[in-house]
């Protein structure tokens, strides 16, 4: 399977895309390129974890993924309460990544189920 296939990957980058289109003006630059890094990194990571040689391999890219996705949604949190992000947009965005999270974690629990019963 190709990480392009995944559901959760395509998930994540709509809404990394949609992060970066929506926050590309935002002059607080430091706080934008923070959440536009953490949005790229969920994908990323899925996408390097699956063009890895292993599925140990696999599973630790897809950690990183979920801890990206984490910081993602405090990041998200914390645009809403600062004023950068519209608390509607705010709020769907991170039921997204909460969503993302969850799916995350189901692929993982997966993958090591496979890990396990080929060993």
């Amino acid at each position: 399977m190709n990480f392009e296939d995944l559901e959760v990957w395509q998930k994540v980058t709509q809404l990394s895309t949609e992060i970066y289109r929506e926050l590309m003006k935002l002059k607080d630059y430091g706080f934008r390129d923070q959440i536009t890094r953490s949005s790229l990194s969920v994908p990323s990571n899925i996408a390097e974890g699956f063009e890895r040689g292993s599925q140990k391999e696999c599973v630790t890219f897809l950690n990183y993924a979920r801890g990206s996705c984490g910081e993602l949604r405090t990041q998200i949190h914390i645009g809403v309460q600062i004023g950068h992000i519209k608390r509607e947009k705010g709020e769907r965005w991170g039921e997204e990544a909460r969503l993302i999270s969850s799916m995350l974690s189901s692929l993982i629990k997966t993958k090591k189920r496979f890990i396990a019963e080929n060993n």
